[in-house]
């Protein structure tokens, strides 16, 4: 049966032995002490824990520790009752050792590497060496090496278990950080016992004291197998923390004017210097609740009002992360503002490029926007929180007939002028004073930084929605190349199966037809031959004009500048071309063009009408390579792209392959012009 399996019964046939045995030892005494019913108590608190330990969680190693700890300690008192000194001395020192070795092992109670290994040896060896050489008389062995030995143990565990808690998972964290607050709680306790000892001489046995409080560790470990324990201990480690730290400084401050005093503390003046250590605390502590309240009631009586003009600067970052709409955020901000600092009226104005209008108001009005030129937003963004006669000069329209007591603060991101927060009080009220004036500083610049991050946002939705809309068409120009692809792909076959293939068919023929007749009918047989001769011609002139209609030979060979006046001999209308200062491109740019010239003549041909004339011109110039095609016909109003025909949006789908672009100009009457532009550096 695998280890594990058998660690619930090790578990539960140990606490019960260490128990007996923890009983049996006072029963044997002839007097009990307090310190004897504590070591019961904790042999008690041992056997359970490190039971519910083993029980709960199987695969950890942490409950064999546990149940070896209480049965050191019960086999000690044992030992002790049965004058067995030597025994009980080593069992003793073992003790440290056992909590050194809990320390080390956590969170499951594996060791790990071969030096935390030999740590745990050498200090199991290092305790009982120590409880062989601890004196020892007829009160029993004394307290300083077993003090000593637990104080190492310790400051040499701490380390080590920090280290282990850093590097688990989150759970196994929590479950050591209920063993750290027990060792932080036995260490308030016992600082603040030796504290009262020195200063009142109380309590009477502050080592038993100390003794009954480590009983908190095994309850930590318990606790560290609850799952709804262990949620909720971060909270009450940082409580624990603070409560911690407020006690040592209580005591500090008490040490400290017992020392000054300059002699020990007689009769009732350890009762008085006791009773006032409790007070000091219980005030300390009742302030952290009280003190909202407190906060509350003084702005009543400041402000008129439960928020002091800070608050709306402390809580504007957290109500800015609640998902609320801008506008209801700024309202609210104008609310508070008015509220706390007894205004007649608070207003923002947002906007850009000097346009600004009413966003938030109290009370609201309406009014007209704010125009300000390139000069006054540049002096208004550089003032700073400004009134009075300044305010006159530059925006005389924020308050005409009370600058005196309106204050504006510039809301400014990066040098851009935002907005504008303005606030104005009644004349009987007096003039915002500069702690109000820092508070409007602050709170301009985090609304500035609001109102920045919406426009970064409402910039960002333009370029997606931007980008999804050029990803639709990119979808549609590559699903319309890939139609078109397979329709040019038919139109050849079909081309050249009504065409060429025809007439290689007649010729085959007529090559039958001459074998049979060259014999009997040489004459006939010569007569088949011319023709088969006329036909081949024929062919040969089907599949050059066929190969032209693919890609023509002079494009490949000349250039623009060759092909372009070819194709335009063959236009429908008159054609002028205009290529001077261009040069030989790309392959993938020239049948760009030229495949776009042509598109764009076809189009002309169709719709300009028959007396309209066509001019093409080609230049290169500033990194673009620009061609036109403008004709003098009867002209369209264009619409959306592709609404006037398939041509345009066919010249779109070719400039795009090529990071171009395709500008149509037309008007009825007035011709239309086709523009693209493709860059060439």
């Amino acid at each position: 049966m695998p280890t594990a399996e058998l660690r619930p019964a090790y578990c539960l046939l140990t606490a019960p032995l260490a128990t007996v045995a923890a009983f049996v030892a006072v029963a044997h005494l002839d007097t009990v002490r307090p310190v004897d019913v504590v070591r019961v108590a904790l042999v008690l608190a041992w056997a359970a824990g490190g039971t519910l330990v083993g029980v709960r969680r199987r695969s950890d190693r942490l409950g064999p520790i546990a149940l070896g700890g209480a049965g050191l300690g019960a086999l000690a008192m044992l030992a002790d009752s049965w004058d067995r000194p030597a025994i009980a001395r080593v069992l003793l020192g073992l003790l440290p050792a056992v909590g050194l070795h809990l320390m080390v092992a956590l969170p499951d109670g594996r060791i790990g590497g071969r030096t935390r290994q030999v740590l745990v040896a050498l200090a199991y060896a290092v305790g009982a060496v120590f409880g062989l050489v601890t004196p020892h008389d007829a009160s029993g062995p004394d307290a300083w090496p077993s003090v000593v030995l637990w104080i190492a143990a310790v400051f040499v565990g701490l380390p080590a278990s920090n280290g282990r808690y850093r590097n688990t998972d989150a759970i196994e964290r929590r479950r050591m950080q209920w063993v750290g607050w027990a060792i932080a709680v036995v260490a308030e306790l016992a600082l603040s016992v030796v504290a009262l000892r020195l200063l009142v001489d109380w309590p009477p046995h502050p080592g038993v004291v100390v003794l009954a409080a480590t009983a908190l560790v095994p309850a930590a470990l318990a606790a560290g197998t609850h799952g709804r324990m262990i949620a909720r201990v971060d909270r009450l480690l940082t409580h624990t923390v603070g409560l911690a730290g407020l006690t040592a400084l209580v005591i500090a401050a008490y040490v400290a004017v017992v020392v000054t005093h300059g002699h020990s503390l007689r009769g009732n003046e350890r009762s008085l210097l006791l009773l006032s250590m409790a007070a000091a605390l219980a005030a300390a502590l009742a302030f952290v609740p009280l003190r909202s309240k407190l906060a509350d009631a003084a702005n009543q009586l400041v402000y008129g009002e439960l928020v002091a003009p800070e608050d709306a600067l402390r809580t504007w970052g957290s109500r800015l992360s609640r998902a609320i709409p801008l506008d209801e955020l700024l309202l609210q901000l104008a609310e508070s503002l008015r509220k706390s600092m007894s205004l007649a009226s608070a207003e923002i104005y947002t906007g850009a490029d000097g346009h600004y209008e009413l966003a938030a108001g109290v009370p609201h009005r309406e009014t007209e926007p704010i125009v300000l030129g390139v000069k006054e937003r540049q002096v208004v963004a550089r003032a700073g929180v400004s009134g009075g006669t300044w305010l006159d000069v530059w925006i005389p329209r924020l308050a005409p007939d009370n600058s005196a007591h309106t204050r504006v603060a510039p809301i400014v991101h990066s040098g851009a002028l935002l907005g504008l927060v303005v606030l104005t009080r009644d004349g009987g009220s007096g003039q915002v004073g500069e702690e109000d004036d820092r508070v409007l500083t602050e709170l301009a610049r985090q609304v500035a930084l609001a109102l920045h991050n919406v426009q970064l946002d409402s910039a960002l939705q333009a370029s997606l929605a931007e980008l999804q809309q050029t990803n639709v068409e990119l979808e549609q120009s590559r699903l319309r190349i890939v139609t078109a692809g397979d329709a040019e792909r038919r139109r050849l076959e079909r081309n050249l199966h009504d065409g060429a293939q025809q007439h290689l068919v007649a010729m085959a023929v007529k090559l039958r037809l001459a074998e049979e007749l060259v014999e009997d009918e040489p004459n006939e047989a010569v007569k088949v031959i011319e023709e088969l001769r006329d036909n081949l011609k024929d062919a040969i002139a089907e599949l050059r004009a066929l190969a032209h209609g693919i890609f023509p030979p002079l494009l490949s060979s000349g250039g623009l500048r060759e092909a372009l006046p070819a194709a335009a001999g063959r236009a429908a209308l008159y054609t002028s071309v205009e290529t001077e200062g261009i040069r030989r491109y790309s392959p993938e740019i020239e049948s760009t063009v030229y495949f776009c010239c042509l598109e764009a003549m076809q189009n002309a041909g169709k719709h300009a009408g028959p007396d309209a004339e066509i001019a093409i011109t080609v230049t290169d110039a500033d990194g673009l390579l620009t061609f036109e095609v403008r004709d003098d016909g009867a002209g369209f109003t264009p619409g959306p792209m592709g609404a006037a025909g398939h041509g345009f949006v066919n010249m779109t789908d070719r400039l795009g392959t090529v990071h171009g672009r395709l500008v149509v100009v037309s008007a009825p009457g007035a011709g239309t012009t086709i523009c693209g532009e493709i860059p060439v550096e």
